[in-house]
């Protein structure tokens, strides 16, 4: 059960404790999420990324900034996301503006991914229409040799945001579709309102 009086006040003390649930119940790849965006005339575009880091700041990821994504949150830097635990029958949905992570977490997190990843972000022109696969493999195999033996810069047009959350809802699956649902939205003046939501 989910109740108003049962939860953290603090839903990132909430979020942690899913998290640390669903990576006990052995939820395939638990930080997996759907990030929305849209652009500026407000056509919605939806994908699977993955968390990476979550604290009071925000939910954190990574992309190319050239990517479709990276072009909507420049037009329209707001977005949503989802993360949901089938095991556990839980989600969490999180909405709010998006920011930019600083080049230094940037750099920091490029650097800490295997070498493939790090050669591939030089080498796909992420969401770019191109002839075929060779063309990919191509450029992998180029930025391959080209940073043998040294160590792979940051892209300038790659890095991090971070969703700053207005609202963060817990949902909580329970029989006959009468399911918990828990929504925090953030107060001007500080803290956290808490209420319930019908299913």
């Amino acid at each position: 059960m989910l109740s108003e009086a049962g939860v953290a006040p603090d839903p990132f003390a909430q979020f942690a404790a899913w998290f640390r649930d669903a990576v006990e119940a052995g939820e395939v790849l638990p930080e997996a999420m759907t990030v929305a965006t849209s652009n500026r005339s407000g056509e919605p575009s939806a994908r699977i990324v993955l968390l990476r880091g979550v604290d009071e700041r925000g939910f954190g990821f990574f992309t190319n900034y050239d990517s479709q994504k990276g072009r909507d949150l420049a037009e329209n830097p707001r977005a949503a996301l989802v993360v949901y635990w089938p095991k556990l029958g839980r989600q969490v949905r999180v909405a709010g503006a998006v920011t930019r992570q600083s080049a230094e977490e940037s750099t920091a997190y490029f650097h800490s991914r295997p070498l493939a990843s790090q050669l591939s972000a030089w080498a796909s022109p992420q969401s770019a229409v191109i002839p075929n696969r060779r063309v990919l493999e191509d450029a992998a195999e180029a930025m391959a040799k080209k940073y043998e033996g040294a160590p792979v810069p940051l892209p300038r047009n790659w890095g991090g945001y971070r969703l700053i959350p207005q609202t963060i809802e817990f949902w909580l699956h329970r029989d006959n579709r009468l399911h918990d649902r828990i929504r925090y939205t953030r107060q001007a003046k500080g803290g956290w309102r808490i209420e319930r939501l019908a299913p």
